[in-house]
């Protein structure tokens, strides 16, 4: 259904309407099909068509309505006559737009930093980190913690404005308090940050003596830093708004505290598992015997069983650790290492050269390997 209202001798469509766009349309909406609109009919690109120079009046009249927020609710309510159309329409008819860049202008400059006309803009503090070293039964069990942070934090003496106490910050002449300035490149106008007073708005004539104008002073502030069960290498726990101060009374940047991990001295880390060399004597590892072996929790006893080789890996489940996302504990694995006695005394080496003679008898029965091996290498030689 279209809409229309009668005054004199003209008909004024419904704004809606001429921008082609539902009632429920949201601003995003609302701005696409005004650029497109004001891409097709703008004067510039219809220099010798007066149809098309009133149908961009007309569209653009219908934006400056529906993307403002309470004109657009007294139109909901109250139609035409709830806005001031006459004023849009002035701003549409005699000032118009110098260039076809213009007609992009609020556009654009959300892209390249803000609407124009902006006042002094706010800044969000800038995010810090901080690396903590921590060790391998701190990672397991969580702990807490204080830390120092150098930061940037608000100038007490100004209270943030730069300037000096009994003075204030004023509007900068460049911009005109806009913060930006326009770039204008054939048909196209970028706004970027104006040089002056790095998109502020604001100079400061007379600047604050305990932070020369900047309005924040290094501090060095201490922070309780709880760390959890379960973190890895690598992780990170932020403190929301722990970082610097914003800058013109913007929000504050966050901290994050990021973990590495000290090597151990028994352990290595993989994941939620834990891996271990386990030293055992050369008689144990051929008679079998029980070890005691430590864990994060505590120690363990492993029955070693008799004729274990080096290599072979015992797994003790539940022995790791149980990870910041995992639902339950890791394995701890501890691979044997059979450890040859050294610093043997004359009676050692006796038993043991008895020992090599005896076994000499019988060798494809007490070192299966050896011999396998033996026979593998004569083969090899024999192609």
């Amino acid at each position: 259904m279209s809409f229309w209202r009668v005054t004199g001798n003209m008909a004024k469509r419904d704004y809606y309407e001429v921008l082609g766009v539902n009632r429920d349309a949201s601003d995003e909406d609302i701005k696409k099909s005004y650029r497109k609109l004001a891409m097709k009919f703008h004067p510039d690109r219809n220099p010798d068509n007066p149809k098309a120079e009133e149908q961009f009046k007309e569209a653009k009249e219908a934006y400056e309505v529906l993307a403002d927020a309470k004109k657009r609710t007294a139109y909901d309510n109250y139609g035409h006559a709830g806005v001031d159309h006459s004023a849009a329409a002035g701003a549409g008819a005699g000032a118009g737009f110098s260039s076809f860049s213009d007609a992009f202008g609020d556009i654009f400059g959300d892209i390249f930093g803000g609407a124009r006309g902006a006042r002094s803009q706010v800044f969000r503090g800038a995010d810090l980190r901080y690396n903590l070293e921590i060790t391998l039964e701190q990672a397991a069990h969580g702990f807490e913690t204080k830390i120092r942070i150098p930061t940037m934090a608000e100038c007490a003496t100004c209270k943030g404005s730069g300037a000096k106490p009994g003075s204030k910050p004023q509007t900068c002449p460049t911009c005109n308090g806009a913060g930006q300035v326009r770039m204008t490149q054939g048909f196209f106008s970028i706004q970027q940050a104006c040089p002056r007073c790095h998109g502020t708005g604001k100079i400061v004539p007379n600047p604050c003596a305990a932070c020369n104008g900047a309005g924040r002073v290094k501090h060095q502030k201490t922070l309780s830093v709880k760390i959890p069960a379960g973190v890895d290498e690598g992780d990170r726990v932020r403190l929301s708004g722990e970082g610097e101060s914003g800058v013109n009374g913007g929000p504050a940047g966050d901290l994050y505290v990021q973990v590495h991990i000290k090597p151990h001295a028994v352990f290595q880390r993989d994941h939620d598992d834990l891996h271990c060399e386990m030293p055992v004597s050369f008689s144990i590892a051929a008679l079998g015997g029980e070890i005691d072996i430590p864990t994060l929790d505590g120690s363990a006893r492993i029955k070693v069983p008799a004729e274990t080789q080096s290599g072979k890996t015992f797994r003790l489940r539940s022995k790791g650790i149980k990870g910041v996302r995992s639902q339950s504990h890791g394995e701890l694995f501890c691979q044997v290492v059979v450890e040859t006695p050294v610093n043997l005394t004359e009676r050692q080496r006796e038993l043991l050269r008895e020992f090599e003679s005896i076994s000499q008898k019988d060798s494809a029965r007490h070192n299966p390997r050896a011999r396998s091996w033996l026979e593998k290498v004569k083969a090899f030689f024999e192609q």
